[in-house]
């Protein structure tokens, strides 16, 4: 399995670099941490975990939404964004975009 995520800065039209990305699993009744990394100059994080990670369960996305904005100059209403979603099979791909502004963001899950 694998999984990516783009962020995009919809106040700007331009993909959101150097945004902080956490990804934690709930594993045994508490969230894990699994890996972090930074957008890239695209605005996505790809290929920055094994390829059995995070694997089948619950996991989480927590993006560092106040330091980008506070960096790009721009007051914010949400310091960080966390978007929690299932994996249901192992062998597929899992995308989770970002569609961010400082006072409203949207996901959905992507391919």
């Amino acid at each position: 399995m694998s999984l990516s995520t783009h962020v995009l800065d919809a106040t700007s039209g331009r993909p959101a670099v150097g945004v902080g990305v956490l990804l934690e699993s709930y594993r045994d009744g508490e969230w894990v941490e699994v890996a972090s990394g930074l957008t890239d100059d695209d605005g996505r994080l790809t290929r920055w975990l094994p390829d059995d990670l995070p694997g089948v369960g619950t996991h989480r996305l927590l993006f560092d939404t106040g330091a980008y904005f506070t960096w790009a100059g721009v007051p914010s209403f949400y310091p960080a964004v966390t978007i929690t979603f299932v994996i249901d099979q192992a062998k597929q791909h899992y995308h989770v975009p970002l569609l961010l502004s400082p006072f409203a963001y949207s996901t959905y899950r992507g391919s």
